[in-house]
């Protein structure tokens, strides 16, 4: 399994990025895709994440921290997760990471099994 992030980059106060994660090598129907942050010195924490398994649809997952500002999305057909951030704060830059799993483990980092390379934002 492969995880490939894009999108990072430099962005002023108020701004917005979209981050891309590919995925490769992954065939499971039912997978948990997150969105993880590291700043320096600060404990890895999540910023977003959905399960595709349910019949009744995804569940999303997204922490107060961050509510009304970032979006998680996917698309199945192109195995990629996008993380929309608008109205970017100083405090959201970090490296970020995306994870995957074959269950439901929200934001519960630690769980996750799979994880890409990450990609820098810096507001």
């Amino acid at each position: 399994v492969q995880l490939v992030e894009s999108g990072g980059g430099s962005v002023q106060a108020g701004g917005s990025l979209k981050l891309s994660c590919a995925a490769s090598g992954y065939t499971y129907s039912r997978n948990c895709m997150g969105w993880f942050r590291q700043a320096p010195g600060k404990e890895r924490e999540g910023v977003a994440a959905i399960y595709t398994g349910y019949t009744s649809g995804d569940i999303t997952y997204v922490p107060d921290t961050v509510k009304g500002r970032f979006t998680i999305s996917q698309d199945r057909a192109k195995n990629t997760v996008y993380l929309k951030m608008n109205n970017l704060k100083p405090e959201d830059s970090a490296m970020y990471y995306c994870a995957a799993d074959r269950y439901n483990l929200g934001l519960a980092w630690r769980g996750y099994s799979y994880w890409g390379q990450g990609t820098q934002v810096t507001v």
